[in-house]
């Protein structure tokens, strides 16, 4: 293989690899860390990678994963590259010293798109910033979609979750010829990428790989298998081909994605719908991580680091005008909400309290995005034994519309605030010392586990990041949270705070509001 003959040279198992030196930096891009995912391994587990003779060129990022690209709405806001190639099991290493001894922290970062989209070749997330700091920086690129999370009768579950368990092993292995300490790996992740976070952490197979990790605006949790499978089953129906991992295996790439992307088009984390999901496989995943990680039978000892933005919503209701089609539709909308919540009046009653003069789609995405992840990051820093601190990103995009929408803070935790792909979710004029400071947060945390305030207690400390400067609150909006605590707190019917909508009622107005957002969404 040809290589630059200047570039630091690193051994790996399966070869030696040839990285660049940017910026003062060590960079390693396109490392094989599993054998590509198709012939025989489709649907499969991922294998070890061929061993290559030689010196690898690890200079540009490798293939992505294949993934529909995001809608024209979306992709104004949201940079996804597609790098063709099948060779997409493949990681990124940034380090500021490429020789074993150095023993520097670890950061091994999983990328969002809701298990669908994305890559670790979105140019918001340079690493080199990372390294500049200290930290080796990881990042992973995994299946996606039906090739990664599609339940079959015929595959195993979870093969998108089994490559970054591979890649973790990976990294644990090889780490410490890049000048990383495999001792101390902090596992990040963002939305999707935190989500299956959480699930590593939690999972058995991981116990003493993973020292601390972040999970940002994504909540260890399991999906439901049934609505995985109704996902492949609406695929199925389409493609006219039986629901197994062998009949879409012999359907055109290119074809099961836009099938992919024609069934999850009504589907949306503030409007429920079909999606992908990691599921319980009592392997891999052998409860809710959940439920693992708050009895403290998993990642017991480790520090975990967690956060939001105020407004994760207004990125899925701004972009093409959902946000005034949900106000629109009024009492649809909240009764959709109450069913993707299952809640009861007082709860959107609760939340017209505590913001006067908020209109429907507010009261929709605050209920929703709440209830599916503060309140989780809430109970499992309660429950946890392990020190937890907590953090919520505040500042607003100064693009119309979005506030401090879901994805505006990773600019901001990789300090690249200043390339265009992280203007196009925060406009121009990012605050750099508020750059410095979440990053700054991060970096504290993967070296020392402390990022920089107070580890959550019966206080309830929460760091907000915004233009007022640093600053520690007493639980932002925890009305909200105490909301929903006290009113799932009595599960007995008759002493019940929170009276419960009709399911059917509320189901039928959820089919409803998705089918009426989805006719702005063709």
């Amino acid at each position: 293989m040809a290589a630059d003959q200047t570039g630091p040279v690193v051994p790996t198992p399966y070869g030696a690899v040839r990285g660049r030196y940017e910026r003062g930096v060590a960079v390693f891009r396109g490392i094989p860390y599993a054998a590509p995912p198709f012939g025989a391994l489709r649907f499969r587990p991922p294998r070890p990678p061929e061993p290559w003779d030689g010196v690898r060129d690890a200079a540009v990022f490798g293939p992505t994963a294949p993934k529909p690209p995001y809608s024209e709405a979306l992709a104004l806001y949201l940079s996804d590259p597609d790098i063709p190639g099948d060779d997409c099991l493949n990681l990124n290493v940034w380090t500021p010293e490429p020789a074993p001894g150095a023993r520097l922290p670890v950061l091994v970062w999983l990328h969002g798109g809701a298990l669908t989209r994305g890559s670790s070749a979105v140019p918001v997330y340079d690493g080199a910033t990372f390294a500049r700091d200290g930290v080796v920086c990881v990042s992973v690129n995994y299946r996606l979609g039906v090739e990664g999370y599609g339940l079959f009768p015929d595959a195993p579950p979870n093969p998108g979750l089994r490559d970054q368990l591979a890649a973790l092993h990976w990294v644990y292995e090889t780490i410490a010829a890049f000048g990383g300490d495999p001792d101390r790996i902090t596992l990040c992740g963002q939305s999707a990428g935190a989500i299956s976070a959480g699930a590593l952490l939690a999972a058995p197979g991981t116990q003493g790989l993973i020292r601390r990790g972040v999970l940002q605006s994504g909540p260890p949790e399991a999906s439901d298998r049934d609505k995985v499978r109704r996902m492949v089953r609406r695929m199925a129906a389409r493609l006219k081909v039986p629901a197994t991992a062998e009949a879409f295996a012999a359907v055109d790439r290119a074809l099961l994605l836009r099938t992919q992307a024609e069934v999850g088009r009504l589907g949306s984390p503030v409007l429920g719908g079909p999606a992908f999901g990691i599921v319980v496989d009592g392997d891999l995943v052998p409860r809710d991580p959940l439920k693992a990680l708050a009895e403290g039978t998993a990642a017991r000892d480790a520090e975990l680091l967690m956060g939001w933005t105020r407004d994760e919503y207004r990125l899925w209701l701004v972009p093409g005008g959902l946000l005034e089609r949900v106000d629109r539709l009024g009492a649809v909308a909240l009764a959709g909400a109450m069913a993707r919540c299952h809640a009861g009046h007082d709860i959107p009653r609760g939340y017209r309290v505590l913001h006067p003069g908020a209109g429907t789609a507010e009261i929709v995405g605050q209920m929703v995005t709440d209830h599916l992840l503060r309140v989780p990051l809430h109970r499992l820093a309660d429950a946890r034994p392990g020190a937890s601190y907590l953090y919520e990103f505040a500042w607003p995009s100064r693009l119309p519309g979005l506030g401090a929408c879901h994805a505006l803070e990773l600019g901001f935790v990789f300090d690249t605030g200043g390339v265009p792909e992280s203007k196009k979710l925060a406009g121009e004029g990012a605050p750099q010392e508020l750059c410095d400071a979440m990053h700054t947060a991060w970096v504290r945390f993967a070296t020392t586990g402390d990022p920089g305030w107070p580890a959550w207690d019966a206080t309830h400390p929460v760091r907000i990041f915004d233009d007022g400067g640093p600053r520690v609150a007493h639980g932002p909006r925890d009305g909200e949270v105490a909301l929903w605590i006290t009113a799932c707190a009595d599960p007995e019917p008759s002493r019940q705070s929170v009276p419960r909508a009709p399911g059917a009622e509320l189901a039928s107005a959820m089919r409803r509001l998705r089918r009426s957002v989805g006719v702005l969404r063709r």
